[in-house]
């Protein structure tokens, strides 16, 4: 018996004496209680001082909202909102005794006061057992009801708040997942990748059998069966162009020890619930840690990343009655884009590849969204943990979802260790994009056209920012 399994049998024992001792039973269905009861169960749990009672009504009400349908789920929801907010009084009271006398008591009394009810309440339902991985889908529930209720955006920030904690980095193991991982993982894997659909066993064999292939993820000691995030790695000894190179079923697999490149070609988060948490940094540079002292060769590392939202960026530009990033020859070219069967016509996929690579040059280095930040999520991401836009690879992924989202585009972002923190630094402190030169020349700095998504000059980041690029040696467009 493992750790995991030894410490969540014990947390049901306690729960089950704590049910004992309220007369609870767990044949309660959420069909013979009101939204009222399940709010006084919640006030209970907040006064509650007995570990094995509050650990069996967190469990009781956790197992209500397992079987609440949506309208419930929405009522329990805005119960916490209206019900489980700040103390209002003694909130009151506590700025009051800060306006009259800032010492730092009155400050953490006011800090306390402001916080809502219903963090400690998630706390406690945390403590039921399997707490955090119902809390998880609780979160998952929630964000697709902010779309419509967007009031709950105040619950949401508070589950985003305890996550965050209890998410952390410190908490998180990254373990390999290989062929020999047990069953239930490896059937995890194929229904979260998000990037390169899995079409079964065979095919998951293919990426993680090999010996140049390898694969990780952040495991949480709680939710010991389910990945957060993985990172699927080729080992290569050159950069691919395109993602046949990396899946094709006819490779022959290259000795792990002869390999000079990691790419990491398919990040897939896997819990809906912990959007917004990030970890993703962490994994990519701890993998880069394990993976150099298991192949001290390795001197690359880089990915092969779809992108996003090229294909939306561009639609609008074509949309746009005065765009000031498509000129009239360019808007001749594109229009090629609206024969669905283009990308299979050598002649017309020649004609079109230079303007959308120097169409997606722009986007990159140009493109801002209104509050300033880069447009694509991926890009965001990559730039973010202090990575390279390297190389722009024109029809390099040709399945469905690539060709709607990104006309098959695809990029090289290079991790290059020396230059990652300052990298991060000019992206997240002053919004510069740290570009390879031939991707540079692709979009002139003294071009000044205004993109209609920001009004951000295109030749600058936001606020004016020069677009800072560096040279490369290692590659040319």
């Amino acid at each position: 018996m493992n750790g995991a399994t030894f410490f969540s049998d014990m947390l049901q024992a306690i729960t089950d004496r704590g049910r004992r001792v309220l007369s609870l039973s767990p044949r309660d269905g959420a069909a013979r209680i009101g939204m009222g009861a399940v709010e006084a169960a919640c006030e209970t749990l907040l006064s509650s001082r007995g570990e094995a009672s509050g650990m069996a009504l967190a469990k009781d009400i956790l197992d209500r909202w397992e079987h609440f349908d949506q309208a419930q789920r929405r009522d329990f929801m805005m119960m916490l909102l209206l019900r489980f907010g700040p103390d209002a009084e003694r909130l009151e009271r506590a700025i009051d005794a800060y306006r009259a006398e800032r010492t730092p008591r009155a400050l953490l009394e006011l800090h306390t006061a402001a916080e809502p009810r219903r963090q400690e309440l998630i706390r406690r339902l945390n403590l039921a057992p399997k707490g955090i991985s119902i809390l998880v889908r609780m979160r998952e529930t929630l964000l697709s009801l902010k779309a419509e209720e967007p009031e709950l955006a105040a619950v949401d920030a508070d589950f985003a708040h305890l996550f965050t904690s209890w998410f952390n980095r410190g908490f998180l193991m990254l373990l390999p997942i290989s062929w020999s991982t047990p069953a239930d993982i490896l059937e995890k894997v194929i229904r979260y990748e998000a990037v390169h659909h899995i079409d079964g066993w065979d095919e998951l064999r293919r990426r993680l059998k090999p010996e140049d292939r390898r694969c990780f993820a952040f495991f949480h000691p709680q939710l010991v069966d389910e990945p957060l995030i993985f990172v699927e790695v080729a080992l290569m000894k050159e950069i691919p162009t395109n993602i046949a190179d990396v899946l094709r079923e006819d490779r022959a697999p290259l000795p792990a020890q002869e390999a000079t490149i990691a790419v990491f070609y398919s990040i897939s988060n896997c819990q809906a619930g912990l959007r917004g948490v990030s970890f993703g940094n962490f994994l990519i540079k701890q993998v880069v840690e394990d993976l150099r002292r298991e192949l001290p060769k390795l001197t690359v590392f880089v990915t092969l990343s779809p992108v996003p939202g090229f294909a939306d960026w561009l639609s609008r530009e074509r949309r746009a009655e005065a765009s000031e990033v498509l000129g009239a020859e360019e808007r001749e070219r594109l229009e090629a884009l609206d024969d669905p069967e283009w990308a299979g016509k050598q002649d017309v996929a020649a004609h079109l590849k230079p303007v959308m690579t120097a169409l997606a040059a722009r986007y990159f280095l140009r493109a801002r969204t209104a509050k300033g930040k880069v447009v694509d999520p991926v890009a965001r991401f990559h730039l973010g943990n202090g990575a390279r836009l390297e190389r722009i690879n024109f029809l390099a992924d040709r399945s469905p979802r690539a060709m709607r989202q990104a006309h098959g585009l695809m990029v090289n972002y290079l991790y290059k260790l020396e230059d990652i923190e300052a990298n991060h630094e000019a992206f997240a402190a002053r919004g510069e994009v740290v570009a390879a030169q031939p991707i540079r020349r692709l979009a002139p700095a003294g071009r000044t056209a205004r993109s209609p998504m920001s009004g951000t000059p295109a030749g600058e980041g936001p606020a004016g920012e020069r677009i800072r690029t560096k040279s490369s040696k290692e590659f040319s467009q």
